[in-house]
């Protein structure tokens, strides 16, 4: 296709989305009440209902370890304006709690415990919301300039803490978005992040919302936006977050959802919401099968543990992954240079045997090219199609009833531009 524009990827953004999958977790002040109720700007809840006694920053890990997730990312302030992390910007914090009479510093103990089960740690700082100062939809209530431009300074006085006095950051999530009349977070993240992934953080944004908190893309996915349409992409406020795959900027999707139904911060009596195995694998397939990041909640409780019965399921979840996907039956790749070939790649495998997956890798470093391909078995003394797809992208997950034979192909029928190259193709037979 001539004349097409393809956006490329950041080394940043490639390592982001080669780690797949992440554990969001849901720790704050609103663990401790009924935050899907309670109207935080009439009822303030008090610091000192804030006290995880038995707090395991090293347990949440096992957690990520489980799901093989490569990073986390931890709300260290959410909608309340509690601060789990001793702020200098106002007292609503671990400093005005009873927990380890107001020396605590969870953020800390996180980003420690990251580092020594290596997964790197990210911060979620919502501006859109904080009750204790009055803010909704990122504005003041009082409608003060004054007071806008004091909660400006404030927030950019937290970024400017949790961006400088815990290291190395992997993500940063805005949730809601840095609007127009917002602070200018741009000279904080290039001094001071430069290699975080930047979730609705207006036009510093790296990474976009899949538009809903299922934890599911819908098909195909393409990375490229227009650059005339990346503020809606990068506030969140297309939808479905879908081009036609081209666009001057990369900016790749990141799936969010609950471990419990609706839930995500810790209640009591919801342990019957925690999803199925079997719907977790369908939200793997829909996320990282569709070339997205996938990052899944988890939800201590109020003593600062992950509960038992969510730990399990987490267990299962990672156990079912490398079930299916440790050991290939074969695998190759495609990098030839020559644009007048058909990018292909053959499997042969030794004898008959059978096949139900499909794993197919793009490489993307000079961006999302193939815009159709097909999957071919082996069956009767020739080739028949068994999937037809789109979008490959960073990975794409395909199921077909199982077939049983000696070799399978991809071929690459269009492309956005030359050369394409394959990663990584793979079949599997992941049935019982």
């Amino acid at each position: 296709m001539s004349g097409v524009v393809l956006a490329r990827p950041t080394r940043q953004q490639l390592e982001w989305q080669d780690m797949e999958i992440g554990l969001f977790i849901h720790f704050n002040m609103e663990t401790y009440v009924n935050y899907t109720t309670t109207d935080l700007f009439k009822e303030l809840p008090s610091p000192d209902l804030f006290n995880p006694v038995r707090l395991d920053t090293d347990q949440w890990m096992k957690a990520a370890e489980a799901i093989g997730a490569k990073y986390a990312v931890l709300t260290v302030k959410h909608d309340s304006g509690f601060c789990i992390w001793p702020t200098r910007q106002y007292e609503y914090s671990v400093k005005s709690s009873r927990w380890r009479d107001g020396k605590g510093d969870v953020a800390a103990e996180f980003v420690n415990s990251c580092r020594r089960h290596g997964v790197k740690p990210g911060f979620y700082c919502s501006y859109w919301t904080n009750s204790f100062l009055g803010v909704r939809e990122g504005r003041v209530i009082s409608g003060s300039r004054e007071d806008q431009e004091r909660y400006n300074r404030i927030f950019l006085g937290m970024l400017r803490e949790l961006c400088s006095w815990y290291g190395e950051l992997a993500e940063l999530w805005f949730d809601g978005g840095i609007p127009g009349w917002g602070p200018d977070i741009g000279p904080i993240l290039r001094e001071l992040q430069p290699n975080a992934m930047v979730f609705q953080g207006g036009k510093y944004s790296t990474i976009r919302w899949v538009g809903n908190e299922r934890g599911e893309a819908p098909y195909p996915v393409w990375n490229a936006v227009p650059r005339d349409q990346f503020p809606l992409f990068a506030a969140g406020l297309v939808s479905h977050a879908w081009t036609d795959g081209t666009g001057e900027v990369w900016l790749p999707v990141e799936c969010d959802t609950t471990i419990r139904d609706h839930y995500w911060f810790w209640q009591p009596g919801t342990e019957n919401t925690i999803k199925p195995l079997d719907r977790l694998m369908a939200i793997y397939y829909r996320s990282v099968g569709r070339g997205c990041n996938l990052l899944l909640n988890c939800n201590p409780d109020r003593d600062g543990l992950i509960p038992e019965a969510d730990m399990k399921r987490y267990v299962e979840f990672g156990q079912e992954v490398r079930r299916r996907f440790s050991n290939p039956i074969a695998e190759g790749n495609y990098y030839d240079k020559d644009p007048s070939r058909t990018a292909m790649v053959e499997l042969r495998f030794e004898e008959p045997v059978k096949v139900d997956t499909f794993v197919t890798m793009e490489d993307l470093r000079n961006g999302q090219r193939i815009r159709e391909y097909v999957i071919e078995a082996y069956l009767d003394g020739e080739y028949v199609e068994v999937v037809r797809g789109s979008s490959v992208g960073h990975k794409k997950i395909d199921e077909i009833p199982p077939v049983t034979t000696d070799r399978v192909r991809i071929r690459v029928l269009r492309a956005f531009a030359t050369p394409v190259e394959i990663r990584r193709f793979a079949a599997y037979y992941c049935g019982q």
